[in-house]
């Protein structure tokens, strides 16, 4: 089973991120849930954290203050050499959205809202394979 060092969850709702830190408790994947209202608080929490150590990102489009795609711009440009996996948990259900998530090669993933935990197994089986 894969494992990551940390995973974080990044969306202005606590409510969402509170339910998704159960389902992830569950899947056991990482000991280290943490939860971010802002896109900023994630980034420099990303800098603390040493670049050889893994990180899954689920990350929300439409926030206030930074949304998601403010967050995918930053995060390139100062993190080009980390190799996290983050994804895209979004309501949208516009294919756009979809379109654009894959012009970022940092983005292994894009999940509709809610998650579930056939989701999470079904992306994490993802990166098994790949290795």
């Amino acid at each position: 089973m894969i494992h990551f060092d940390a995973i974080f969850l990044v969306d202005d709702d606590p409510i969402n991120n509170l339910i998704n830190n159960r389902l992830l408790s569950k899947v056991e994947v990482s000991e280290n849930i943490e939860e971010f209202l802002e896109g900023q608080f994630a980034i420099e929490r990303v800098s603390e954290i040493p670049s050889h150590k893994k990180i899954l990102i689920f990350l929300d489009i439409n926030m206030p203050v930074m949304n998601g795609w403010e967050f995918l711009e930053i995060y390139q440009e100062k993190f080009p050499d980390r190799n996290n996996k983050i994804i895209i948990l979004s309501s949208s259900i516009d294919f756009q959205d979809r379109q654009k998530a894959e012009e970022y090669s940092i983005v292994s993933g894009f999940l509709e809202k809610p998650l579930t935990l056939d989701k999470i197994k079904l992306q994490l089986t993802h990166y098994e394979e790949e290795g």
